[in-house]
């Protein structure tokens, strides 16, 4: 039980990263306005509307990778259930990604990525589960 704790927030903690890194690559090809500091969420709020619709490819690619990497971590670090482990990243993505779309308020139409965030978790967790029962067989 432990290690599947622990599992979980090295998920959290791993897909915490990746998100990070990718949207730092995105905001090379589509900076913020000058002057905007990404920690002033009310800054970051007033700026949304000023990118372009591209540039939420790589935060919705950031935030799924967070997703997908971090279940996949969880999965494969887990000593049991995998897709379980998996899920509960997802979840914790989802929350932060409610959260986020709360006090950033987005374009609409990027909310749809936020069921995905299970999805890939679980896709992860199967995946993970896929190996393992091919490994024991």
């Amino acid at each position: 039980m432990l290690r599947n704790i622990g599992a979980v927030i090295l998920g959290i903690v791993v897909g915490m990263i990746v998100n990070i890194v990718i949207v730092q690559i995105n905001l090379i090809f589509f900076p913020l306005p000058e002057g905007v500091d990404p920690a002033d969420y009310e800054a970051l709020k007033a700026a949304m509307p000023s990118q372009p619709a591209t540039a939420w490819i790589g935060v919705i690619a950031a935030h799924l990778g967070q997703a997908f990497v971090g279940g996949w971590v969880a999965a494969r670090v887990g000593a049991s259930r995998p897709v379980l482990l998996a899920m509960i990243v997802g979840v914790f993505t989802l929350a932060g990604g409610i959260a986020n779309a709360v006090m950033l308020s987005p374009p609409a139409w990027t909310l749809i990525e936020l069921p995905l965030y299970l999805v890939v978790a679980w896709l992860a967790g199967k995946q993970v589960e896929k190996s393992r029962a091919g490994a024991a067989g």
